[in-house]
C-alpha cells in the first residue's frame, strides 16, 4: 500500500503540534484532499477533533499496546480511501515506556510505519539553538526519517528567520513553517488535555471560528506543498496478515448494545467501536444527559470514559435515565463501563464541595483529588466476567484523579489484579456486581482481543430478553 504519510512530533509535550496537526487537517481537506488522521498514544480528546476536522474517523496506534503488525493493520484499514495520512504523535519525539528503549513512543510508531517525521519546535525564546535541538533529535536515532521543520512560537520575523537558517545550516533539514506566537490560537485546557470535540460542538460557531484560525495561521505559515512532498517520500508498506480484523461475524443475528455518547461521555475508540460491529452487535447511542430512557431492544450498555464531574447536575436532575440504568442492572442487563462510566453508576459524586446522586449500581462514592494518576496498565482476569476468563491478561491505560470509597470493601467483588498501575483499590480493579462490570481501566479491543468477542456474546445470553423503560 502506498500512500502519502507523515508523522508530526514534538520536541516536547505541549510544542503545538496538536495545533499544527489540526490546522494541517483542515488546509489539506480544504483542498479537497481525503485526509486520514491518527494518534499515537492513549489519548481520546485529540482524535475527536481530527474526526471534526478531517471528517473521517481517526484512530489510535500505540507500540505498548500493540505489535508492530497490529500497528499496520489498524493504520492500512483506516488509510482506505484517502489519499494522505496525518500521523500525531505524543509527548516529545522519544518519550516513551522506557529510558532505554523506544517502545511506547512517537519515533517506535515512524519506524514501525517507515513513515518521514517533520518536528514541530517551540522555538519561543531560542534561536541559533534550535538546530542544536534539531541536530539531537536527527543524531540520537537515525533510523527516524526527520525531513522537516516546523517552528512554533515565533515572535517577529527577524528570529524566524535566524532559526530557520540555523537549522538550514547546521542541520541539512528544511523549515517549512515558522508559525507566529497568538494567544488566540491556544485551545483551553482542562484536566489532562483539550476539551473536547463533542463539547465544542455544542458552542457551535463560537468553536469553529477557532478552528478556522488554526487553519488560516497553519496555511498562510507552513508551506503545505513542502508538507506533501515529505508525505508523498514515504515508501510503500508491505499489508501485514490480517491479525484483528479478520473475522467478520457480523452477518448473525444482531444484538443491541446502547453506547452513552455526548458530552459527559465520549471516549471510546473508533477500532473498538468497528470490531463490536464486526462481532455482530447493533451499536445505538444514547445521551445520558438528555435522554430519558434508554434505547428499546437493547442486551448491553456500553458507557465510556469522559468528564461526567463537569455534567453532575445534568446527570444527576435526570432522574429518569438514572432510574432506566439502575433498573436495566436489577434486571440482570450487561453494563460496561470504564472510568468515567465507573463514575456514573456510583451512588454520589462529589465534586468542588457539591454533592450530586447518581445511578446507584455500586454502593459508595466519588471523591476527587489533587493525584492525577496516569499510567499504561497490565492486568490478569481474577475471575471470569462479562469481557474475559479468569487467567487471561490485558494492557490498557488509566487516567484520573478521582478516587472511588466503596462501601462494603471486604465484600466487594473485583475481576482484575492490577500488575502495572494502580486500579481502583490495593491493586485491583474491575468491580463485578450481577451482569455489570465497571473499572477506572480502559481498554482497547485491539490490544485486549477478547474483549469485543467475549461483551458481544455476554450481550447475547443476556438474561435481559423483554426489558422496557
Amino acid at each position: 500500500m502506498n500512500i502519502p504519510r507523515v508523522v508530526i512530533a514534538g520536541d516536547r509535550s505541549s510544542a503545538g503540534k496538536t495545533t499544527v496537526c489540526i490546522g494541517l487537517l483542515g488546509a489539506l481537506r480544504e483542498r479537497g484532499l481525503a485526509v486520514q488522521g491518527f494518534k499515537v498514544g492513549l489519548d481520546y480528546i485529540d482524535p475527536g477533533f481530527h474526526t471534526l476536522v478531517s471528517g473521517r474517523p481517526s484512530r489510535n496506534i500505540d507500540g505498548f499496546l500493540m505489535s508492530p503488525e497490529v500497528v499496520k493493520e489498524i493504520f492500512i484499514r483506516g488509510s482506505k480511501g484517502a489519499d494522505i495520512a496525518v500521523i500525531e504523535g505524543v509527548r516529545g519525539l522519544y518519550e516513551g515506556l522506557n529510558y532505554f528503549d523506544d517502545v511506547g513512543s512517537t519515533a517506535q510508531i515512524a519506524k514501525i510505519l517507515d513513515c518521514p517525521v517533520i518536528l514541530v519546535i517551540d522555538a519561543g525564546s531560542i534561536t541559533r539553538s534550535v538546530a542544536a535541538l534539531v541536530n539531537g533529535y536527527k543524531c540520537f536515532d537515525p533510523e527516524v526519517q526527520i525531513l522537516g521543520v516546523i517552528l512554533n512560537n515565533i515572535g517577529s520575523d527577524r528570529h524566524g528567520e535566524k532559526a530557520q537558517k540555523a537549522v538550514e545550516k547546521y542541520c541539512g533539514i528544511n523549515v517549512i513553517g515558522k508559525i507566529p506566537r497568538k494567544s488566540d490560537l491556544k485551545i483551553s485546557m482542562r484536566h489532562l488535555g483539550l476539551i473536547t470535540a463533542t463539547e465544542c460542538k455544542k458552542r457551535g460557531n463560537d468553536f469553529n471560528s477557532v478552528l478556522d484560525m488554526i487553519k488560516n495561521s497553519v496555511e498562510e505559515n507552513v508551506d503545505i506543498k513542502a508538507f506533501l512532498d515529505v508525505a508523498k517520500s514515504a515508501h510503500a508498506l508491505k499489508p501485514p496478515v490480517s491479525r484483528i480484523f479478520h473475522a467478520d461475524r457480523s452477518e448473525k443475528a444482531k444484538v443491541r448494545i446502547a453506547v452513552a455518547f455526548d458530552e459527559a461521555f465520549n471516549f471510546y475508540y473508533q477500532d473498538t467501536l468497528d470490531l463490536l460491529a464486526l462481532e455482530g452487535a447493533e451499536l445505538v447511542y444514547f445521551s445520558p444527559v438528555r435522554d430519558k430512557k434508554l434505547p428499546e431492544g437493547v442486551r448491553a450498555l456500553y458507557i465510556g470514559g469522559g468528564f461526567p464531574e463537569l455534567y453532575a447536575e445534568e446527570l444527576s436532575s435526570n432522574t429518569q435515565m438514572l432510574n432506566a440504568v439502575k433498573d436495566f442492572y436489577d434486571q440482570y442487563g450487561v453494563i460496561y463501563a470504564e472510568c468515567g462510566g465507573l463514575m456514573y453508576l456510583m451512588e454520589q459524586l462529589e465534586y468542588k464541595n457539591n454533592n450530586f446522586e447518581l445511578c446507584s449500581v455500586m454502593k459508595g462514592l466519588v471523591r476527587f483529588g489533587e493525584k492525577r494518576v496516569i499510567n499504561y496498565v497490565e492486568g490478569e482476569f481474577q475471575k471470569d466476567c462479562i469481557i474475559g476468563k479468569k487467567g487471561s491478561r490485558f494492557k490498557g491505560h488509566e487516567f484520573h484523579h478521582s478516587n472511588i470509597l466503596l462501601e462494603n470493601q471486604a465484600n466487594v467483588d473485583f475481576a482484575y489484579e492490577i500488575l502495572r498501575g494502580e486500579g481502583i483499590m490495593d491493586g485491583m480493579d474491575g468491580i463485578i456486581s450481577k451482569n455489570c462490570l465497571a473499572s477506572f481501566a480502559h481498554l482497547h479491543a485491539a490490544s485486549y482481543t477478547g474483549f469485543a468477542e467475549n461483551f458481544v456474546k455476554s450481550a447475547r445470553i443476556s438474561r435481559i430478553k423483554n426489558f422496557k423503560n
